[in-house]
């Protein structure tokens, strides 16, 4: 299985909803870290899985969208928690979507919120 991996990081504020967690419940941001992995078995005639260039672009195009923005206030986060969950979900989907992988394989994007902290999504296709 081949692996191409790919991270950025970037800054976005977002505040919880749904509950009580405290400071949590207001606007803050976070430092986020993404790290998006596509893992596969078939290279293509380049000897790539998906060529990294195009991965960072539409990788930087995502985190445009979101860096220094509130995400509570983002049309992908409509009635939903802004956790690191669906985040990460979010990135993944949009990502899938932008590189449009050939073949069969699996992407995964793992979203840290701090130094200890993270959430992930894995899509096959």
């Amino acid at each position: 299985m081949y692996t191409v991996a790919v991270t950025r990081d970037f800054i976005a504020r977002h505040y919880l909803i749904g509950g009580d967690w405290g400071s949590e419940n207001q606007p803050h941001a976070h430092h986020y870290v993404v790290e998006v992995r596509l893992e596969g078995s078939q290279l293509d005639q380049h000897g790539y899985l998906v060529d990294i260039v195009a991965i960072e672009g539409a990788l930087d195009v995502i985190v445009l969208e979101f860096r220094d923005q509130m995400l509570n206030d983002k049309a992908e986060f409509a009635g939903l928690n802004p956790s690191i969950e669906h985040f990460s979900r979010i990135i993944c989907e949009k990502l899938y979507r932008a590189l449009q992988p050939p073949g069969n394989g699996t992407l995964r994007v793992k979203l840290w919120e701090n130094d200890s902290c993270w959430a992930g999504y894995r899509l096959t296709y």
